[in-house]
C-alpha cells in the first residue's frame, strides 16, 4: 500500500506539473470573451423565445479568474478511488479487489489491456457517472475544460491498471473518460447557471440544494472554501448562460415483435424530458457553450428508462450569412443509449455538423443540421453471445450520420424530424456488423402560454450481420406513437 501510495503521489506531481504548463496556454480559451451576436446553434424554443432580463444581458469582465486548488483537487480525485477500492476490499470482499504493486506493473503492458464482461447498464452509465467525480474535482478548483478532461483520463487510466486485478478494459477506459468529461462539463454548467441566479441574494439556499444534486463535487468546494449558502462571487455572477426546458407526459403504443405497433401494439404510459443549454448566442468557440439533453422514460415488459441522448458542441465557426439565414460547420460529441423491448444500444461519438438557420419574419424559423462523423465505440446486443460472467453484447466502431430539421410557424406550431444512423463492425465479440436506424418526426401545438400538445410518431431499428453462417442474422425494430401534454419552461 505504502508502494502504491508513493506511485500515485508521483502521479499527482506530474499531473500538478502539467496543469501548470497547460494553464498557461488555455486561461484565455477557458475564460468568456463577448462577441457580437450570431445564431443559436441548437434550435431555439420555438413557442417564447428566450429573452434575458437587462441585467443579464449588461456588459460585464466576462473572464473571472478562479484561484486552482490543485492539492485539494489531487485529494478529491484519490479519493474518487480509494473509496471504491476500499468498499470493494473490505465490505464486499471482491476477489479482484485484492491488487498488488505486480498487478499494477504487469498492467502497464500494452498487451494486458482486454475487455471486460460487465452488464451494459455498469459500462454505458456507471463508468461515465464516476468519470464526472474525476473531472469536477479539477473543473470545480479553478481548473479549465482541458486540464479536467486529462484528470479524467489519468483517473480512468490509474482506476484500470491498479484498482483491480483483472486486465484493464479498454471499454472501460473510453466509456469513463468519454461519458465522464460530457456529464462532467454538462453538471459543471448546469450548477453554475442554477447558482448564477443568487446574484441579486434571492433563495440563496434554495438554489445552493439543487446545485448540490445536479454537481456534489462543486458544492463540497463551495462548503471548504466557506461560500455555500452565500451571495456568489464574480465567477457566477458573469454566467449568462439560459436553459430551456420541455416536461412531456402521455401515453405511447408500440409494438416490438411484430412491427405494427397500429393494430398489434401494447399501451404505456410516457415520459419526457428535454433541455437545452446555451452559452449566448454568439459562442460556439468554447465546448460546450451549447448542448441538449434528451431523457425518455416509460413502463414496458423489461425497460423503464427509454432513451439518453446528449449532444455537446465543441468547436464551430460560422461560414457565411446570406440573405434569409446563416450557415455554421460544428464538431459535436454525441452520447446515444436507447434500451427498449427490442433491443440496447449504447453508443459516444463525434460528428461534423453543416448547420443552417433560416428565418421569416422573426416568427418564423427553419433550422436544418446534417452530420457524419465516426462512433468511437459503441455496445449492442448478441443473442449468441455469452462473454464471462454477464456480458450479452458486442462492441465495436464504425460511422455516425445524423439529420435533424426545426420548422416553427407563427412561434406556436413546429414540426421536427430527427435521424440519427450508424454501422459499425465488431471489435470484441461475435464477427459481425450493426446497422442503427432511430428515426422520430413530431408535431407540437402551443395551446396555452407554455402548454403544448404533442404528437409523435419513431421508428428504431438495429441490424446485426454475423459473419459465420451458424449465427442467423438479426432484425429487431421497435416502431410507436405517443400523444403527450407539455410544460415549457425557461430560465
Amino acid at each position: 500500500m505504502l508502494i502504491k501510495t508513493n506511485v500515485l503521489s508521483v502521479l499527482l506531481i506530474l499531473l500538478y506539473v502539467s496543469f501548470t504548463q497547460l494553464a498557461m496556454g488555455q486561461s484565455a480559451t477557458d475564460s468568456l470573451v463577448q462577441q457580437p451576436a450570431d445564431s443559436v446553434l441548437f434550435s431555439r424554443p420555438m413557442w417564447k423565445p428566450i429573452r434575458l432580463d437587462k441585467s443579464d444581458s449588461e456588459q460585464q469582465v466576462l473572464n473571472p479568474q478562479r484561484p486552482k486548488h490543485f492539492w485539494r483537487a489531487g485529494t478529491e480525485w484519490f479519493l474518487a478511488q480509494a473509496f471504491p477500492a476500499t468498499f470493494n476490499r473490505f465490505i464486499t470482499k471482491d476477489p479482484y479487489s485484492y491488487i498488488t504493486f505486480k498487478n499494477f506493473i504487469n498492467h502497464q503492458r500494452l498487451s494486458a489491456w482486454d475487455w471486460d464482461d460487465n452488464q451494459f447498464t455498469t459500462n454505458q452509465i456507471d463508468h461515465p457517472y464516476h468519470g464526472q467525480i474525476y473531472f469536477n474535482a479539477f473543473r470545480s478548483n479553478g481548473y479549465n475544460f482541458y486540464q479536467s478532461s486529462l484528470a479524467t483520463f489519468v483517473g480512468s487510466y490509474i482506476w484500470e491498471t491498479a484498482g483491480e486485478t483483472q486486465h484493464p478494459a479498454i471499454n472501460d477506459l473510453v466509456n469513463t473518460t468519454f461519458g465522464g468529461i460530457i456529464l462532467g462539463e454538462m453538471t459543471h454548467r448546469v450548477s453554475r447557471n442554477i447558482l448564477a441566479r443568487s446574484r441579486n441574494g434571492h433563495n440563496v439556499v434554495g438554489n445552493e440544494i439543487v446545485a448540490l444534486i445536479v454537481n456534489p463535487v462543486n458544492s463540497l468546494n463551495r462548503l471548504l472554501d466557506g461560500k455555500w449558502g452565500k451571495r456568489v462571487d464574480n465567477y457566477y455572477l458573469a454566467d449568462s448562460s439560459v436553459i430551456s426546458a420541455e416536461i412531456d407526459a402521455g401515453f405511447r403504443r408500440f409494438d416490438a415483435k411484430e412491427g405494427d405497433f397500429l393494430s398489434k401494439g401494447k399501451d404505456s404510459f410516457y415520459t419526457r424530458l428535454r433541455f437545452k443549454y446555451s452559452n449566448g448566442d454568439h459562442n460556439y468557440k468554447r465546448p460546450f457553450d451549447q448542448f441538449s439533453v434528451n431523457l425518455e422514460a416509460g413502463s414496458g415488459d423489461s425497460t423503464f428508462i427509454n432513451a439518453v441522448n446528449v449532444h455537446a458542441l465543441l468547436y464551430g465557426a460560422r461560414f457565411f450569412k446570406s440573405q434569409k439565414g446563416e450557415h455554421y460547420g460544428t464538431l459535436n460529441a454525441h452520447y446515444d443509449f436507447y434500451n427498449n423491448d427490442a433491443f440496447f444500444y449504447g453508443a459516444q461519438s463525434l460528428n461534423y455538423n453543416w448547420l443552417s438557420e433560416f428565418s421569416y419574419k422573426k416568427e418564423n424559423k427553419l433550422n436544418l443540421s446534417l452530420g457524419v462523423g465516426a462512433v468511437l465505440l459503441a455496445a449492442v446486443p448478441d443473442p449468441y453471445l455469452l462473454y464471462g460472467a454477464s456480458r450479452n453484447y458486442n462492441y465495436g466502431s464504425g460511422a455516425s450520420y445524423r439529420f435533424k430539421g426545426d420548422l416553427s410557424l407563427l412561434n406556436r406550431l413546429l414540426f421536427t424530424a430527427d435521424y440519427n444512423g450508424g454501422v459499425f463492425y465488431t471489435i470484441s465479440g461475435t464477427p459481425s456488423y450493426y446497422i442503427l436506424h432511430a428515426a422520430t418526426v413530431e408535431g407540437s401545438l402551443r395551446v396555452f402560454k407554455r402548454w403544448s400538445i404533442n404528437l409523435r410518431s419513431g421508428y428504431f431499428a438495429l441490424q446485426g450481420e454475423f459473419r459465420d453462417e451458424k449465427y442467423p442474422d438479426f432484425y429487431r425494430e421497435f416502431p410507436f406513437g405517443s400523444v403527450s401534454i407539455g410544460y415549457n419552461i425557461q430560465f
